[in-house]
C-alpha cells in the first residue's frame, strides 16, 4: 500500500501523523519547493528512522555522495525498469528487518540505538553527540561494535552491507568507509576508524 504525496507539505503531513506506519520512503530528487535530498536531511534531523530511496536523473555515482551524507539509503537513476525499483525496495526492506529486536547495543563509549537509527558517543570536544545513521551506516557500525579492537576485512564489511554489488570490493568498501568517516567528522568525531592498508579497518575503542 502506497501513499502518494505531490509536494513536501503533503509528505510531511503523512510522516508526522503516521511516522511509524511506513516501511520505506521513495523521494524524487526534483520535488517542488525543496529537493528530495533536503526532505531526507529533515528526516535525519528529526531522528526519523525511515529508509529512503531517491529517484534521480543525475549520473554518475559521484553526484550521489552528498545525498548519502544526508542520510539517503539508496539511489535509482531515471529512466529505470520497474523490476530494478522492486529489487532495490526488497533489498532495503530486508536490511531493515535484519536489524536486531533489542533497542540498543552498548560498547565502550558507543550507544547504538536501533529504533532511532542513531549512535551516541563523546566527540572531540568531550560532548555527548547524537549522530543520525542510514541503514548502511548502522549495519557498518554494528559490525565494528560487535568486534571491538579487531580488524574487519573488506570482505566482512561487504557481507555486512549486504546488497552492494557494483565495482570492486576494495573500491566499494573504501568509498563507504570514506563517506562514513566524513559523516562522523561533521559531528566532531574524528580518528575513530583506523585503516590498515591491505588488511582492513579497526574501530578504536
Amino acid at each position: 500500500m502506497v501513499d502518494w504525496a505531490q509536494d513536501v507539505n503533503e509528505a510531511w503531513g503523512y510522516l508526522e501523523s503516521q511516522s511509524t506506519y511506513y516501511t520505506l520512503g521513495i523521494f524524487d530528487q526534483l520535488l517542488p519547493e525543496i529537493s528530495g535530498l533536503e526532505l531526507c536531511r529533515s528526516l535525519c534531523d528529526k531522528n526519523h528512522s525511515l529508509p529512503v530511496l531517491i529517484l534521480t536523473s543525475k549520473y554518475p555515482q559521484e553526484s550521489h555522495i552528498p545525498g548519502l551524507d544526508m542520510g539517503v539509503d539508496d539511489y535509482l537513476v531515471k529512466p529505470f525498469p520497474m523490476s530494478e525499483l522492486s529489487a532495490k525496495l526488497r533489498a532495503m526492506k530486508t536490511r531493515s528487518r535484519l536489524l536486531p529486536s533489542q533497542q540498543q547495543l552498548k560498547s565502550g563509549n558507543f550507544t547504538l540505538d536501533y529504533h532511532l537509527r542513531t549512535v551516541t558517543l563523546k566527540n572531540d570536544r568531550g560532548e555527548n553527540q547524537v549522530i543520525p545513521l542510514t541503514i548502511k551506516e548502522l549495519k557498518l557500525l554494528e559490525c565494528f561494535l560487535k568486534h571491538p579492537n579487531q580488524i574487519i576485512t573488506s570482505n566482512q564489511i561487504l557481507a555486512q552491507l549486504g546488497d552492494i554489488n557494483t565495482g570492486t570490493i576494495t573500491n566499494v568498501v573504501a568509498t563507504q568507509m570514506r563517506l562514513f568517516r566524513r559523516k562522523l567528522s561533521e559531528y566532531y568525531c574524528t580518528n575513530l576508524i583506523e585503516s590498515l592498508y591491505g588488511v582492513g579497518y579497526r574501530l578504536k575503542h
